[in-house]
């Protein structure tokens, strides 16, 4: 498995994919400007919370995908990311842009001292321990003693920004483009960390711990690192969904949403940038069709009780593993090199 999706991370780049993935994002806010119509700001949001899903799927790739780690608990640095650009924009005034870089900082840190006692920790141990995390992180936020910071229960509400510098654009379309921005970017240094020296030795970690400790890399140091860079994708991806949604509340980052993101990273593809977009944009739109088929199935077929959601969502996941168990990305893969045999034939 890991042959087939590191092809499509290096060396083929974040692939065909990605590039028509972003060149559609980039045309959605100016189709609303032709085609104005009262649905569009919500097809906008939707684009949002794909990039910003992919980006919080990256970030787990890079420490599951490519470093051999895995994390049940992203939902906790996501969270981390979500309030600390909440409690700087409303109790400190900050410009929603410069938030990044403290959340950068400060879910990095979190990660990396993280990533110290996990190195004792394999598998499925280094799984429930950050389990723990995305059970305890949701309670710690409604606790009484830092409620005045994060307002409890009733969570915070934001101002959404204005558009810089005059631009003709309404507050959703330019937050949509700085989304945009800010997720090219990590996709960009993704890429060139996973082409270069360190992202070998991610790898070769991820492939055989022993051996990559003979050949004279830290394995200590770099799986603390790249926990510390994992967890800083996910906050950043948190911070934006703040800024986006203009609202944090604890109950929105419990324990389905770490399990969202393992479950985005899996049907896209581990090991592949490619997979990341795939996993995002699952994540986002399979979760609304999941209700609106419900209500048709209902609806069409006269049911007396409503087909759960959550049973279509889990139908379609297991489907797509039966049918493509490297993920979307590994399964395209596959089936690219059988159409190039068949045709060298």
């Amino acid at each position: 498995m890991a042959a087939v999706t590191n092809s499509w991370a290096t060396r083929r780049g974040i692939g065909a994919v990605a590039i028509v993935f972003w060149l559609a994002m980039a045309a959605l806010p100016l189709l609303g400007s032709v085609f104005p119509s009262e649905s569009f700001d919500y097809y906008m949001f939707m684009g949002q919370s794909m990039m910003v899903y992919a980006i919080a799927v990256l970030g787990l790739n890079l420490l599951t995908g490519f470093n051999g780690q895995i994390s049940l608990g992203h939902g906790a640095f996501f969270a981390l990311g979500a309030y600390v650009t909440a409690i700087l924009m409303t109790d400190f005034s900050w410009p929603y842009w410069a938030t990044l870089p403290v959340v950068a900082i400060l879910c990095f840190s979190a990660g990396f001292l993280f990533g110290f006692p996990a190195l004792k920790l394999e598998s499925h141990y280094l799984a429930l321990a950050t389990f723990t995390l995305a059970i305890a992180v949701p309670q710690l936020l409604k606790h009484q003693a830092i409620s005045a910071w994060t307002g409890g229960v009733s969570g915070l509400v934001l101002d959404k920004p204005d558009p810089p510098f005059g631009l003709q654009l309404s507050a959703d379309q330019w937050l949509f483009y700085f989304c945009l921005f800010v997720a090219m970017g990590l996709f960009w240094a993704a890429f060139n960390l996973l082409r270069g020296r360190s992202g070998r030795a991610m790898m070769a970690i991820r492939d055989h711990g022993m051996a990559a400790g003979t050949m004279g890399i830290d394995t200590s140091l770099y799986k603390t690192i790249t926990f510390g860079i994992s967890a800083l994708y996910t906050g950043i991806a948190g911070a934006l969904s703040a800024i986006t949604v203009a609202y944090v509340a604890p109950d929105s980052f419990a324990l389905p949403l770490s399990i969202a993101f393992l479950v985005g990273l899996v049907v896209g593809g581990i090991s592949s940038l490619s997979g990341c977009i795939i996993g995002g944009i699952f994540l986002v739109l399979v979760q609304n069709w999941s209700q609106s088929l419900s209500d048709w199935m209902k609806s069409t077929f006269d049911l007396r009780y409503d087909v759960p959601p959550w049973a279509i969502y889990g139908v379609l996941l297991l489907s797509l593993m039966y049918v493509m168990p490297t993920g979307v990305a590994g399964g395209c893969g596959r089936l690219f090199r059988f159409v190039t045999q068949r045709r060298a034939r």
